[in-house]
């Protein structure tokens, strides 16, 4: 599991595991990880953890979140990386997280033009995680799912195309418009949200929004990703 070790003015202060899938990041106390600092705004930023990845994301702060030196607003996290928010420092350690080689193929649902596409290759994706639409090649350890999931589009230029769920995790959207994630676990399948753009919406699930925690997928349910529709069935 990964571990962020936090920092303030060169001094070591505490050590936390990334232990849910979204941690929030602030001044106020109903965050995850409190950091009391006038500097730090009251929800700062979130660092998402999906399997043996993590993300940061800047909340639109007032002094803003800072990578390894560099302003961003969303970024995947490597071992080692520093955050820097305010005055404190999060190094965030995971010695599995997946490097570049570990993203195969994009998977974009494209509502205006071909609907669903596949792009070999991992060089031409993008680390922000707006931009990061992929299946994760992570290890199976055997103790998954053992049903046969697949989605199948039923709007779109390419309705009545199906994919099927054969990763542990399945990231399915369209970049800064909305970026969801199919986990497939020992209890069956689950949806989560990582990124709804600038208007911040969730993925829907028989018309109702998510919520922050992974909502589970049942047979026939209908999925709505970036204005996308597709069923969740079982073979």
């Amino acid at each position: 599991m990964a571990t962020i070790q936090i920092s303030f003015n060169g001094e070591v202060i505490s050590e936390l595991q990334l232990d849910k899938e979204t941690m929030s990041i602030g001044r106020k106390s109903d965050n995850d990880i409190h950091l009391d600092n006038l500097a730090v705004s009251g929800h700062h930023a979130k660092i998402l953890t999906i399997l043996n990845d993590s993300f940061i994301e800047d909340l639109n702060s007032t002094n803003g979140t800072y990578l390894n030196g560099s302003l961003i607003k969303k970024n995947t996290l490597s071992n080692g990386d520093i955050i820097k928010v305010g005055k404190h420092e999060i190094k965030y350690i995971n010695a599995s997280a997946s490097s570049n080689d570990d993203f195969e193929k994009t998977m974009i649902i494209n509502p205006d033009s071909d609907g669903m596409q596949e792009t070999e290759g991992s060089k031409e994706i993008d680390k922000s995680v707006g931009a990061i639409v992929a299946e994760i090649a992570s290890s199976d350890s055997g103790k998954t799912s053992n049903q046969n999931a697949k989605i199948r589009l039923v709007s779109g230029a390419n309705n009545g195309k199906e994919l099927a769920l054969t990763k542990v995790l399945t990231t399915l959207g369209k970049p800064g418009v909305q970026v969801a994630a199919i986990t497939r676990r020992p209890t069956g399948y689950f949806l989560i949200h990582i990124d709804g753009g600038d208007n911040g919406e969730r993925p829907k699930v028989n018309n109702e929004q998510i919520g922050l925690r992974a909502q589970a997928l049942n047979n026939n349910d209908v999925l709505e990703v970036a204005g996308v529709k597709m069923t969740f069935f079982f073979e």
